[in-house]
């Protein structure tokens, strides 16, 4: 009998925060997977690392191989509301009976493992979710799996599969307590899903980042492919989203991306690279970057006035965001909800987007790795700011706003997920 949803759950959050109980290294991991079977090997998959853009560019990936008539699987994280967002079949999350059955079988030979000292300690957070996903992608009868990394790559518990495509999505800084604190290092780690012999396509990138891509690359024998070698022509930028000719090597697609903000365009030419590697038509992949959707990135949750819920939570994401409210939101009065994780880096991302609001309002999650928002005030000096407990005092706050204002609700996705909750049920 499996363990309730709900058990389930309260048992994963038990084993701490993903972040914070982080355990790099994939021992633990391929010795659970090979106790379970080896789940990983009934799929094919695409292997996304990177530090900007990887789950929109996983969900257009997704939903071109959805609308090519493949059964796909999608594993991202974090998860906005609940756990079973991480694990989606054709588009769609899992249940939570599948979700609870995947949670007892890995957690009983966990159980086992640890009782015959094969594991050294009971496999984290995101250790199980990850083991979970494996398991229902195969006894779901996923076909093609598009796979993100949580942190890093080289040493994070989804590299261990053999995937027939690596895609790097932009590096930049994020989570440089465990990943390194310059671009280099950064990438050496996410360069580590490069697997021997397999393809692998990049976003364009810093040049440092390049070029310890290319080295990777070299390493392993793989080819590298650059969505640089893709232009963008006769580019229409609107506030909800974007159209464009994507001109490639012996390709064209025409593209009507629903996606909102400039940096989708970038996403979108990678993902294109990608696709029309692998053998996708210009029709396939057009339909599907055209049905794309992924909550919680510059996502529209309401109107007049307009809201708008994006997870940016490190610089590239901040200068993303500032870029967009600059563009097609100049005169308007900017109302922002902002909340924010300790682990990142508010001395850089505060000056990027606090300039542009004109009511700005400090807020808290309900997660204890959130600062609360009188230390934001602080650290910021931004003695204006409104401050709240929590995220539905901050809403009430936002009430005041006129329709024709905007209102952006940013800095953490776990703030993105209670607002978003909170806003459309």
């Amino acid at each position: 009998m499996s363990t309730p949803y709900p058990d389930s759950v309260r048992f994963l959050y038990a084993l701490g925060n993903e972040y914070k109980t982080i355990k790099f290294g994939l021992d633990r991991i391929r010795t659970l997977l090979d106790a379970l079977g080896r789940p990983q090997d009934a799929c094919r998959f695409i292997h996304v690392a990177g530090t900007n853009g990887k789950g929109s560019t996983c969900a257009m990936l997704e939903r071109v191989l959805r609308c090519a008539g493949l059964r796909t699987g999608l594993y991202t994280s974090p998860h906005l509301i609940e756990p079973t967002e991480r694990v989606r079949i054709d588009g769609q999350p899992v249940s939570t009976e599948q979700f609870a059955a995947a949670f007892s079988l890995v957690h009983d030979t966990a159980e086992r493992l640890l009782s015959a000292a094969a594991i050294d300690m009971h496999p984290t957070y995101f250790e199980t979710v990850t083991a979970m996903a494996f398991v229902l992608f195969r006894d779901l009868g996923a076909q093609t799996v598009v796979l993100e990394t949580g942190m890093g790559g080289r040493l994070d518990a989804t590299n261990v599969v053999d995937p027939m495509l690596s895609v790097i999505t932009p590096i930049d800084f994020d989570h440089e307590k465990f990943l390194g604190d310059t671009i280099p290092q950064i990438a050496r780690e996410k360069a580590g899903i490069i697997q021997p012999g397999r393809p692998a396509v990049t976003s364009r990138q810093h040049p440092a980042a390049l070029h310890v891509l290319e080295a990777r690359a070299a390493e392993t024998g793989s080819a590298l492919l650059s969505a640089a070698a893709w232009r963008v022509d006769h580019l229409e930028l609107h506030p909800y989203g974007s159209r464009f000719h994507a001109a490639g090597p012996g390709s064209g697609v025409e593209v009507d991306c629903p996606l909102i903000g400039a940096h989708q365009v970038e996403n979108a030419l990678t993902a294109i690279a990608a696709l029309n590697h692998l053998g996708f038509t210009p029709g396939q992949i057009a339909g599907g970057i055209a049905a794309t959707e992924w909550p919680g990135r510059l996502e529209r949750a309401g109107s007049a006035p307009d809201i708008f819920l994006d997870g940016a939570h490190n610089p590239a994401g901040a200068r993303a965001l500032a870029g967009y409210i600059r563009h097609f939101h100049h005169g308007r009065r900017i109302w922002m909800v902002f909340a924010a994780m300790r682990d990142k880096n508010l001395a850089t991302i505060c000056p990027l987007l606090f300039p542009l609001a004109s009511e700005l309002i400090f807020t808290a999650p309900a997660q204890s790795r959130a600062y609360l928002a009188t230390e934001i005030r602080q650290i910021s000096g931004e003695s204006r700011a409104r401050v709240t407990a929590g995220t539905a005092e901050a809403l009430a706050l936002v009430r005041q706003a006129q329709p024709g204002d905007a209102v952006f609700i940013t800095g953490s996705l776990y703030l993105v997920g209670e607002a978003r909750a909170l806003l459309m049920g």
